[in-house]
């Protein structure tokens, strides 16, 4: 297949784009805006092969992105390109708005004109995968409820709004002009490569820095982490084997409170960093708790029997062995980190070409 991955220089849609072209034969264009979250360096590993493709644009650029499919002739979209910090949501939504809500309706008419354009055969096998997260669900309320495909949205943040508001226009093209679509929320990702912005890299950075572990309220909200991998895996099977206009929750079957997280990190260092900063006795002295962000989801939980039992699909790591995964990745990776923290990454968007 030739698959357009929108957002391949992010977090989940670089382990995509790795997992793709390194266990398929697939081609892959990788259509990314470079914005702060987007980092070449995480493609590292298959910049070089010649069935991995590269272009800079946006988006809402209709235009750009019509030229990349009549060049590029794929088979399938999966789109992954979007705003999803919620703290940057809530301080600056303007930006949510246009890429989440706009730039997906620009590319669902892009990709619809380019799909109305295929012979029969190709038109009847293209698929447009739109991927998702469980935030536009809401919270869950009791400690045995699960989000499936059918939980009514309840989202709590700009950016959880703006990822409904596009699911809805995914599902509105398809029921509307037959765009052969796929739909995927996931549950929290973690792993190598993360944007240091959130939760489980920054409180592995900042130990290392000895630096205050920042613990929203209590600590008490409680999120399933699935492994970026997994995900990966998960979101082939389904743009390859899904069937159309079906949505499927991917989540990792590990529900943990965020101070559990933070303490495991910390536990996790204790073995495989033990020489601390200087005048620190253990890293969980570091934890700090901070005030409560406005609207904090208390417990996200995903219920993914739908696309074990349609698919196949489920998590190969648990929590344990992908938390040690990932941190033993970060203390092999601490140059990548510094080119994040220092803004270094950033200069290859100026060499950025298709």
């Amino acid at each position: 297949m030739r698959i357009l991955i929108t957002g391949g220089a992010g977090f989940i849609g670089s382990a995509l784009v790795r997992h793709t072209l390194l266990n398929t034969d697939h081609h892959v264009l990788n259509l990314d805006k470079l914005t702060y979250a987007g980092n070449l360096e995480s493609l590292s590993p298959v910049e070089h092969l010649p069935r991995y493709k590269f272009l800079q644009a946006d988006i809402a650029d209709s235009t750009a992105v019509s030229l990349a499919l009549a060049e590029f002739q794929p088979d399938a979209i999966m789109h992954l390109a979007a705003e999803s910090h919620v703290d940057r949501s809530i301080d600056g939504p303007a930006a949510f708005i246009q890429t989440n809500i706009v730039g997906t309706y620009a590319l669902l008419e892009a990709t619809r004109a380019y799909w109305m354009a295929l012979p029969e055969e190709r038109k009847q096998s293209f698929r447009f995968h739109h991927i998702s997260t469980d935030e536009v669900y809401g919270d869950l309320h009791g400690v045995d409820d699960l989000f499936t495909e059918t939980t009514p949205y309840a989202p709590s943040s700009p950016y959880s709004a703006s990822k409904a508001a596009s699911d809805h226009l995914v599902r509105a093209w398809h029921r509307t002009y037959g765009l052969p679509v796929l739909l995927t929320n996931c549950s929290n990702n973690y792993g190598p490569y993360h944007f240091p912005e959130k939760l489980i890299p920054l409180v592995i950075l900042n130990a290392l820095e000895g630096k205050p572990l920042p613990v929203y309220g209590d600590g008490s909200q409680v999120r399933d982490w699935l492994f970026v991998e997994d995900h990966a895996r998960a979101l082939l099977k389904v743009v390859t084997e899904g069937q159309v206009g079906e949505t499927y929750n991917i989540g990792g079957h590990n529900e943990q409170k965020n101070i559990d997280v933070v303490r495991a990190i910390c536990g996790l260092l204790e073995e495989l960093a033990p020489n601390k900063p200087s005048g620190l006795a253990r890293y969980e002295d570091l934890i700090t708790f901070v005030k409560d962000r406005p609207g904090h989801d208390q417990r996200y939980a995903i219920d993914a029997s739908k696309i074990e039992h349609e698919l196949g699909w489920t998590p190969e790591e648990t929590f344990a062995s992908g938390l040690r995964k990932t941190v033993q990745w970060y203390l092999d990776n601490l140059e990548w980190c510094r080119h994040v923290q220092d803004g270094s990454y950033q200069r290859e968007r100026l060499g950025a070409s298709a």
